[in-house]
């Protein structure tokens, strides 16, 4: 079984993309990068996001320049995707507006290095209602060659935002 099957296409829920930039913004207007981990399937190259998580409490660390999750919480995040037939398939976070919407050194560094995750960086703290996808920097974990960030051609037909009002949201964490 290949537990890393390529991925072509990423299918979002328009109400995920939303209810991730509204949750990183409630960080955002402290002054700290927000995060929203985003679970689904995988079939025929295709992911299909399914599920939100929303981190709290103790095991994440969030400030200006990074976002730091303990394991113990991803654990927790791990125990339920499986319990809702889910992996984890992408994440979305923020940078403050002087820092672009490139993955940093960082995020580079420490960020999950898995064949065909999405990374999707929100600009400007996720403060900006208006903001699209195609505002976003969105990166794919390749094999052989990491991270590489998606040019406006490729999001347009890899990336599809879909009207689909049923999203679960998770929460891990201190409730």
């Amino acid at each position: 079984m290949n537990y890393f099957p390529k991925i072509n296409r990423w299918y979002i829920p328009e109400t995920a993309f939303v209810r991730s930039r509204e949750e990183m913004a409630l960080d955002g207007c402290w002054g700290n990068e927000g995060i929203c981990l985003w679970l689904g399937t995988k079939r025929r190259g295709e992911a299909h996001l399914t599920h939100i998580v929303i981190l709290r409490g103790v095991g994440v660390r969030k400030s200006p320049l990074n976002i730091q999750i303990d394991p113990g919480l991803m654990r927790q995040v791990h125990e339920q995707a499986e319990a809702v037939g889910a992996i984890l398939v992408g994440q979305i976070h923020s940078h403050g507006r002087h820092y672009g919407v490139d993955l940093s050194p960082t995020d580079h560094a420490y960020g999950i290095h898995v064949p065909y995750f999405l990374s999707v960086v929100c600009p400007d703290y996720a403060q900006t209602k208006s903001t699209a996808i195609q505002d976003c920097g969105v990166h794919v974990f390749l094999p052989n060659r990491g991270y590489i960030r998606l040019a406006d051609r490729e999001i347009e037909t890899r990336i599809v935002i879909h009207k689909e009002p049923n999203v679960g949201v998770l929460i891990a964490g201190d409730k």
